[in-house]
């Protein structure tokens, strides 16, 4: 099994794009989103039943936007497998595929998921890019209908995105605490935009792939026709498409910064408000995290349940 590298990041914060440089390495292949990992971990647990696990990729539409079939996927795939090696048996077939000798993950909702990623794939490498948490909320507030599927734990204020933003961020920094400086590096967004050159070098230099000039000429390479979220990726990278200083309100920077203004400061970036947090921000962070929880535990019910298989018809052979 490969060793993977993983993308870690806040929606918003600028994963697809650095999935998008990195993916034209001749050392790597980095699949679209996938979302299934914690999906087959819970309905499968510690090892697969082969026929069962295949069953269950036939209704992930990912496998099939991939390029790939539960046909081409069976021969991978060994009775009593652990499940952490059946998974990234799906992203070595989209490797081998591409002619690539290693694979990547980029999927900004498995921040909520990190233990679960340490104990699939334990010889993984980390990038996690971070961005300003006020301009990630203005991309993520602005985001069109339709692009994802909006659920009651999503966050829909400033505030409420502190809480997501704060947590996911210092939970991935957590874990790169506990690996050391060749399992876990660390990136900023605004560095990376401003010199993506340099900065796509060193990541390549800690991961260990090919870097390549051409790597950084993806405008126009990209089809993002049916992504009205990704249309940044027809121009090269750009500073300031966000600033928080012009487009959000004081009282939205406020409330963001009463979450997460002590990250903020941690991470060194500008913060308006000298105010320390109080119960009102403990009641918002806890609010927040109560509501997480609520909703992991309802979609793992939902997805261990024979629930999930009748919901998802097969879409592939």
């Amino acid at each position: 099994m490969s060793s993977p590298l993983l993308l870690l990041g806040v929606s918003r914060s600028g994963t697809t794009l650095l999935r998008v440089i990195l993916d034209r390495s001749p050392g790597i292949a980095i699949p679209d989103e996938s979302f299934f990992v914690p999906l087959l971990a819970r309905r499968h647990g510690k090892t697969v039943v082969a026929e069962r696990f295949l069953d269950d990729l036939a209704r992930i539409p990912a496998i099939r936007d991939w390029g790939l079939s539960v046909p081409s996927l069976a021969p991978r795939i060994r009775p009593g497998m652990p499940i952490g090696e059946a998974i990234a048996s799906i992203f070595e077939a989209y490797a081998d595929a591409a002619g690539k000798p290693r694979w990547g993950d980029k999927t900004p909702m498995y921040m909520r998921h990190l233990a679960l990623l340490d104990a699939l794939f334990p010889d993984a490498q980390y990038v996690h890019l971070i961005r300003d948490g006020r301009d990630a909320a203005l991309s993520f507030l602005q985001m069109p209908e339709g692009t994802f599927t909006r659920t009651w734990a999503h966050p829909r204020t400033p505030a409420q995105f502190a809480c997501l933003w704060r947590k996911e961020v210092a939970d991935a920094r957590a874990l790169g605490r506990r690996r050391d400086a060749t399992r876990y590096h660390e990136v900023r967004y605004e560095a990376f935009v401003a010199d993506p050159d340099t900065t796509v070098r060193r990541i390549c230099a800690f991961a260990g792939i090919p870097f390549e000039s051409a790597m950084l000429d993806y405008a126009g390479a990209v089809d993002v026709s049916s992504k009205p979220h990704q249309q940044r990726l027809r121009a090269p990278p750009t500073t300031g498409l966000r600033s928080w200083r012009d487009d959000m309100s004081a009282a939205d920077v406020a409330g963001f910064e009463a979450v997460a203004g002590d990250l903020l400061r941690d991470l060194g970036y500008d913060v308006m408000s000298k105010e320390s947090a109080g119960v009102r921000t403990a009641l918002t962070r806890g609010w927040y995290d109560a509501r997480l929880a609520a909703w992991n535990a309802s979609a793992s019910l939902l997805q261990r349940s024979p629930l999930w298989p009748r919901r998802h018809s097969r879409l592939s052979v």
